[in-house]
C-alpha cells in the first residue's frame, strides 16, 4: 500500500518518477503479486492512469489486463477495474469528449487510429473476444457494464472482423440478446447500443438476432418508453430496427409475418394539439417514418412490398399516416416525411391508392387529398423539399393506376369541367404554364405520368382545349406546350430557362411515344420540324445541349412512330430533313448527350426524386427508362433506307396481326382455363358428391341387410312360437305371410262358428243339460283347449302387423335413395351436356393434350351414369315388386284384422254365455245336493273326461 501511495501521489522525499515507469511497475505488480488485494490496487491504479497514460497503458498493461480476466474470474471487483482499464485504452469516446479547442485538427484522427491499433491487437487472439462474451454474462453490474462497453468499443473500431469472431462463437449473439431482458436500464440501453453495432452490415447475425425475438423485445422497450414521446432510448431502439430491416429480405418476410406491423399504428397517434414538438420527438418520428418506408421500399422484391402495403391498409396504418398528412401544426420535415411514406405506401397496390383517392382535407368545403398536395407543388413559396415530396407521392400514386391516371385526365376533358372547385388538371395546367420554372417542370413530368403506358388517355389528351386569351380562338394543349417551347427563350421566369424547356420536351416525348395520333397531330403543326432541327443544328452551350439531345429525342420518336399519314412528313422526308440539315452522325451525337449527362445517371438510380436544389431536377426517373427504350432503335431507324423501312412496316404490320391473333388466342383459352377449371371443380364437387351418396348407399344396404336378418330372425322366433302352441292344440305353422294360412285361419273360424252354434243348441235345452252333463262337460273341456289356439291366431296377427312396419320402413328409404339417385343423375346428364358443349366450342384452339384428358374425364362421368343409371333402374325394378307385395299384403292385412276382429267379438259372447252356463249348471248342483242325489265334484269329471280323452288317443294311435 506504501507503493500504491507513492505511485498514486503524495509527499515523498526523491524525485517523482515519470508515467511511464509508474506504469511499469504497477504492471509488475499486477504480474508478480501473490496478495488478490495487492493486484487489485495496481489494477484499480492503471485505471486511474489510463485515460492520461493511453497509450502506455495500453502497450505495457493489456496482456497482463487480459491474465487477470482470465485467472482472477472469481473476484468481480477486479475484473471490473480490468475491463474499465481497457475500455479506455481502445475507445475513442473519452478522448473526444476531453479534446481542448486549441489542440491540432488532425489529433482526432491520430486517437482513432490508436484506437483501431489497440483493438486490433486485442481481437488478434479470438479467444480474448469468447473470453469477454462469457464475461458478459454474468449478472454482476461491475462487471456486465463495462464488458458491454468494452465489446461495443472493439465492434466500433474493428466491426467486421468482431463480428466474424462473435458469429463463430457458439451461442455468441445469443448471450448478447439477454443484454435486452436485463431489468437494470443502464445496462439494457448499452445492449441496444452493442447490436446496433454488432448487426451493422452483417445480413447472418441480422437474421440470428431477429430469430432470437429481437423484434418482439425492442417493439416492448419502445411501447414502454413511451413511443414517439420517448426519450433517447426509443431514438437507439429504431436504429437498432432498422438495421435489422433494412435490405433484409428474410427479416422483413418474419417482421411481416410476425404481426409486428400492426404494433407500428400506435407510434403515429398524433394527438389534435400539435404545438410543442420536442426536437426528440421529431427525431423519434422521422425514424418511425423512416422504418415504414424500409419495408415497403421499391428496391425491395415486388411481392414483399405489396404484402407489407396491403398489412398496412388492414391494421390501419395507411389511414394514421393520412391523418398526420391532412393535420395542422405539424413540422415541415416530419409533413415531408410523411408525404414520402404515403407515396411508397400506396405506390403501385390499387388497393391503397383507391383509398389515397378518397382522402379528403378538413377544409370548408372538403378537398380531396391530392388537390390539396398539389396546390403545394406548384406554390413557389412552400419549401423545396416540400415540393419535391408532393411531385413523388402524385407519381406513386399514379404509378400502374390506370383507374387515377383516367381520373386526372377526366378533369381535363371538355364535358367533365366544373368550375365550382379547382381541380387536379386546372392546378396540373395552372403549373406548366406559370412564370415559375420548377412549377413548370414539375407540372410537366406530373402530367407525362399521368399519361404513362396509357394510350388511350395521350389520344383524350388531345380533346384538351386551353383559351389562351379574351377574344382568340382556344388552342390545344399539344399546341401550347410547342408554343410555349418555341418562345421559352423571350418569357422571363423565375429560375432556369432550361428546366421549363427540359420539361416540356419531356411531357411532349411521353405523350408521343407509342401514339401513332399523336405525332399526327404534332406534325399537322407546320413549325414543329423545322423549330426541332433548327434547335438540333445549333452549336449552343453546354446548358443547352441537353436541350438538343431531348429535341432529336422528339424528332426521333416522330419518325419512329409515324404513320405516314400525312405526305409532307413521311419517315423517309424526315430522314431525308435530318440528312440535309442536320447530318446522321451529328443527329446520333447529339440523341446520346442525354444518356451522357451526369443528372440523367443520377435520376436513374432510384423512383424518389433526390435534389438537393431546384437547379439539379432535371430527369426524372420513369423518362430515363423511355430514354433507355428509345435511344437504339431511334438511332437504327435513322440509317435505315425506305425499302429496309417498308420491310419493317410489314414485318410490324404481320407482327402486329400475329400478336393480334395470340393475344385472341390467349384469351380464348385464358376463358377456356377458367371454364375448365370451373367444370373441374363441379366434376370433383360431384365426384365428392357421389361419393358421399356410395357411403350413404352403401350404409343404407347394411341397414337394409341388417333389418333383413333382424327380420328373419323373427320369423324364426315367430315359428318356434308357432311350433309351442301347436303342441298344445292346433297345428298352425307359421313361416311368412302366405295364403295357406289365411286358409287354416278361415277353417279354424268355421270350427269356431260350428262349435258357437252347437252350444246355442245346448243352451236351449235346459232340461237335457242335466242329464247330459258328461257331454257338455267335454264340450266345455274341448272349448278350453282351443282357447290357446285363438289366441295364437291373434299373436299372429300383431306379428304380421309388425312384419308390415318394417316393410313399409325399408320400402320409404328405398323411395328416398332411388330420389336421391335420380337427382344426381339429372345433374350428370347436365354437366356432361355442359362439357360436350364446351369440348366442342374450343376443340379447334385447345392442344391435342388436353382435349385427351378432357375427353378421358367424359368418358369417366359417361361410364357413372351409366351405371347410376342401371343401378336406379334395378332399385326401380325392386320398388315396383315391393309395392305390389305391399298392395297384396295389405289387403289380406284388413280382412284378416276384420275376420279376427269378428272371431274376438264371438270369442267374448262365448266366455260369456260359458260363464252363465257355469253359474247355472253350480246351481243345478246345489239344488241336486239338495235333494239328496249323488252329484260329482267338478274335479272328478275334468279328470274323468282326461282319462276318456287318453283311452281315445291310444284307440287311433291303434288304428
Amino acid at each position: 500500500m506504501n507503493f500504491l501511495r507513492g505511485v498514486m501521489g503524495g509527499p515523498s522525499a526523491g524525485p517523482q518518477p515519470s508515467g511511464a515507469d509508474t506504469i511499469q511497475k504497477l504492471c509488475d505488480r499486477v504480474a508478480s503479486s501473490t496478495l488478490l488485494d495487492d493486484r487489485r490496487d495496481a489494477v484499480r491504479a492503471l485505471k486511474a492512469l489510463s485515460k492520461k497514460y493511453r497509450l502506455e497503458v495500453g502497450i505495457q498493461a493489456m496482456e497482463h489486463l487480459v491474465h487477470v480476466l482470465q485467472t482472477d474470474r472469481s473476484d468481480s471487483e477486479i475484473i471490473g477495474y480490468a475491463l474499465d482499464t481497457l475500455y479506455n485504452v481502445i475507445s475513442n469516446d473519452l478522448e473526444e469528449e476531453e479534446q481542448d479547442d486549441s489542440e491540432e485538427e488532425n489529433s482526432p484522427k491520430q486517437g482513432d487510429d490508436l484506437g483501431s491499433q489497440f483493438t486490433e491487437i486485442f481481437i488478434k487472439q479470438p479467444e480474448n473476444v469468447t473470453l469477454l462474451l462469457t464475461l458478459v454474462e454474468e449478472f454482476d453490474f461491475h462487471v456486465r457494464w463495462p464488458g458491454v462497453k468494452l465489446l461495443t468499443s472493439l465492434l466500433k473500431q474493428q466491426g467486421p472482423q468482431v463480428q466474424q469472431i462473435i458469429l463463430v462463437s457458439p451461442m455468441g449473439v445469443s448471450r448478447l440478446m439477454d443484454l435486452l431482458a436485463d431489468s437494470r436500464e443502464v445496462i439494457r440501453n448499452d445492449g441496444v447500443l452493442l447490436l446496433q453495432q454488432l448487426t451493422k452490415s452483417n445480413a447472418a447475425i441480422q437474421k440470428i438476432v431477429a430469430f432470437e425475438n429481437a423484434f418482439e423485445r425492442l417493439l416492448d422497450i419502445v411501447t414502454e418508453e413511451g413511443n414517439s414521446d420517448g426519450g433517447i432510448v426509443v431514438e437507439d431502439c429504431l436504429l437498432l430496427l432498422q438495421n435489422l430491416l433494412k435490405n433484409n429480405n428474410s427479416n422483413q418476410n418474419f417482421f411481416k409475418e410476425g404481426s409486428y406491423i400492426q404494433r407500428m399504428k400506435p407510434w403515429f397517434e398524433v394527438g389534435d394539439d400539435n404545438c410543442g414538438w420536442s426536437a426528440q420527438k421529431v427525431t423519434n418520428l422521422h425514424l418511425m417514418l423512416q422504418l415504414v418506408r424500409v419495408l415497403v421500399s421499391p428496391t425491395n422484391p415486388p411481392g414483399a412490398t405489396t404484402s407489407c402495403q396491403k398489412a398496412m391498409f388492414h391494421c390501419g396504418l395507411l389511414q394514421q399516416l393520412c391523418t398526420i398528412l391532412m393535420a395542422t401544426g405539424v413540422p415541415a420535415d416530419i409533413l415531408t416525411e410523411t408525404i414520402n411514406t404515403v407515396s411508397e405506401v400506396i405506390r403501385g397496390c390499387q388497393m391503397n391508392q383507391d383509398y389515397f383517392a378518397s382522402v379528403n382535407a378538413p377544409s370548408n368545403p372538403p378537398r380531396p387529398a391530392i388537390v390539396v398536395l398539389l396546390m403545394s407543388m406548384v406554390n413557389e413559396r412552400q419549401p423545396f423539399v416540400l415540393r419535391c415530396a408532393v411531385l413523388y407521392c402524385f407519381q406513386c400514386f399514379l404509378y400502374k393506376n390506370h383507374k387515377g391516371q383516367g381520373e386526372i385526365v377526366s378533369t381535363l376533358l371538355p364535358s367533365t369541367i366544373d368550375g365550382s372547385s379547382v381541380s387536379a388538371g386546372q392546378l396540373l395546367c395552372g403549373g406548366l404554364f406559370s412564370t415559375d420554372s420548377l412549377s413548370n417542370w414539375c407540372a410537366a413530368v406530373a402530367l407525362a405520368h399521368a399519361l404513362q403506358e396509357n394510350a388511350a388517355l395521350k389520344e383524350q389528351l388531345l380533346r384538351v382545349q386551353l383559351a389562351t386569351s379574351i377574344g382568340n380562338p382556344p388552342v390545344s394543349l399539344l399546341q401550347q406546350c410547342t408554343n410555349i417551347l418555341s418562345q421559352g427563350d423571350k418569357i422571363d421566369r423565375r429560375g432556369s430557362k432550361v428546366q421549363t424547356r427540359v420539361g416540356l420536351l419531356m411531357l411532349l416525348c411521353t405523350w408521343l411515344s407509342n401514339c401513332s395520333i399523336a405525332v399526327t397531330h404534332f406534325l399537322h403543326n407546320p413549325a414543329n420540324v423545322p423549330f426541332l432541327t433548327g434547335q438540333i443544328a445549333e452549336n449552343l452551350g453546354e446548358e443547352e445541349q441537353l436541350v438538343q439531345g431531348l429535341c432529336a429525342l422528339l424528332l426521333g420518336i416522330s419518325i419512329y412512330y409515324n404513320d405516314n399519314s400525312l405526305e409532307n412528313y413521311r419517315k423517309e422526308k424526315l430522314k431525308q430533313l435530318i440528312e440535309k440539315r442536320i447530318g446522321r452522325e451529328n443527329f446520333v451525337e447529339k440523341l446520346g448527350f442525354i444518356s451522357k449527362h451526369e443528372l440523367y445517371s443520377r435520376a436513374a438510380q432510384k423512383p424518389q426524386p433526390g435534389f438537393s436544389s431546384p437547379e439539379q431536377m432535371m430527369f426524372d426517373h420513369e423518362f430515363t427508362k423511355l430514354v433507355k427504350e428509345l435511344e437504339g432503335v431511334i438511332s437504327k431507324a435513322i440509317y435505315k433506307s425506305s425499302e429496309e423501312d417498308k420491310k419493317e412496316e410489314e414485318v410490324k404490320k404481320t407482327l402486329e396481326q400475329h400478336d393480334n391473333i395470340v393475344t385472341h388466342y390467349k384469351k380464348v383459352i385464358r376463358e377456356q382455363d377458367q371454364e375448365l377449371e370451373e367444370l373441374k371443380q363441379q366434376i370433383s364437387t360431384l365426384k365428392s358428391q357421389n361419393e358421399q351418396l356410395q357411403v350413404t348407399v352403401t350404409q343404407q344396404v347394411s341397414q337394409i341387410q341388417q333389418h333383413k336378418d333382424q327380420y328373419n330372425l323373427l320369423k324364426v322366433q315367430l315359428g318356434k312360437d308357432t311350433q309351442h302352441h301347436n303342441s298344445h292344440g292346433d297345428t298352425l305353422q307359421v313361416n311368412g305371410i302366405q295364403l295357406e294360412e289365411v286358409s287354416k285361419l278361415r277353417e279354424e273360424l268355421e270350427d269356431w262358428r260350428n262349435r258357437h252354434e252347437q252350444l246355442q243348441g245346448q243352451l236351449k235345452e235346459k232340461d237335457a243339460v242335466i242329464e247330459n252333463l258328461k257331454s257338455l262337460q267335454l264340450e266345455m273341456g274341448t272349448e278350453q283347449s282351443s282357447q290357446p289356439s285363438s289366441s295364437g291366431g291373434v299373436e299372429h296377427s300383431t306379428e304380421l302387423q309388425k312384419e308390415l312396419e318394417l316393410l313399409r320402413t325399408q320400402i320409404q328409404l328405398q323411395a328416398a335413395e332411388i330420389s336421391k339417385l335420380q337427382t344426381e343423375n339429372q345433374k350428370l346428364q347436365a354437366m356432361n351436356t355442359a362439357v360436350d358443349r364446351v369440348s366442342g366450342a374450343s376443340g379447334a384452339s385447345k392442344s391435342s393434350e388436353k382435349e385427351g384428358r378432357l375427353l378421358q374425364e367424359l368418358g369417366e362421368l359417361q361410364s357413372q351414369v351409366k351405371a347410376l343409371s342401371e343401378e336406379k333402374a334395378s332399385l326401380q325394378q325392386q320398388l315396383d315388386s315391393s309395392s305390389s307385395t305391399v298392395a297384396i299384403l295389405q289387403d289380406e292385412k284388413s280382412k284378416l284384422q276384420q275376420e279376427v276382429a269378428e272371431a274376438k267379438k264371438e270369442q267374448d259372447d262365448l266366455l260369456v254365455l260359458l260363464a252363465d252356463q257355469d253359474q247355472k249348471l253350480s246351481a243345478l248342483r246345489s239344488k241336486l245336493k239338495d235333494l239328496g242325489m249323488p252329484v260329482e265334484d267338478e274335479d272328478d269329471i275334468e279328470s274323468g273326461d282326461q282319462a276318456d280323452e287318453d283311452e281315445d288317443g291310444d284307440e287311433e294311435e291303434q288304428d
